[in-house]
């Protein structure tokens, strides 16, 4: 699973950058967090002289590594299949630099609270060799850490007072 999500933060990056600039660095790191761990690759190249920052964003949506593969393809399979849409899932949060800098990132595992509910979206990659149980509880992992974190947040609040 780890190598299709590669190939598709290289083929994404690759289409803004300088040919021969598209770089895998540090490979298979793990990272560890709350409920899950991942295996974490970093793909960088330099933009090509063409190109500017909104090409740059443009390239990575919807991130092939949300999407999967091939995207267009996958794209359509998500909107036959899903029957609710996405939301800012899979989208990004991020800032632009004066200088012409950007620094973003996929809006994954995400709460939204709407109406006095929470709405929590997760996800998991599936591969030929996939096995739908594990799939479905990776995905409840990584819901549990949105749901511990707004129980937290609800525990919190009831005892916040006045003025703290």
């Amino acid at each position: 699973e780890h190598l299709m999500l590669l190939d598709l933060g290289r083929n994404d990056v690759g289409r803004v950058a300088k040919i021969g600039s598209v770089k895998v660095t540090d490979k298979f790191f793990l990272e560890y967090y709350s409920h899950v761990m991942h295996i974490v690759s970093n793909v960088v190249g330099e933009l090509d002289p063409s190109k500017d920052f909104v090409d740059a964003l443009s390239a990575g949506f919807p991130a092939g590594t949300v999407s999967g593969a091939p995207k267009v393809r996958a794209m359509e399979i998500i909107e036959e299949l899903e029957k609710t849409r996405r939301g800012i899932y899979g989208g990004c949060v991020g800032y632009f630099g004066a200088d012409g800098t950007m620094d973003t990132c996929i809006i994954l595992r995400t709460a939204i609270i709407s109406d006095g509910r929470i709405y929590v979206q997760a996800g998991a990659g599936i591969v030929a060799d996939s096995k739908p149980e594990l799939e479905q509880l990776e995905c409840e992992n990584k819901a549990r850490a949105l749901f511990s974190a707004a129980e937290e947040a609800l525990r919190y609040a009831g005892e916040a007072r006045v003025g703290q």
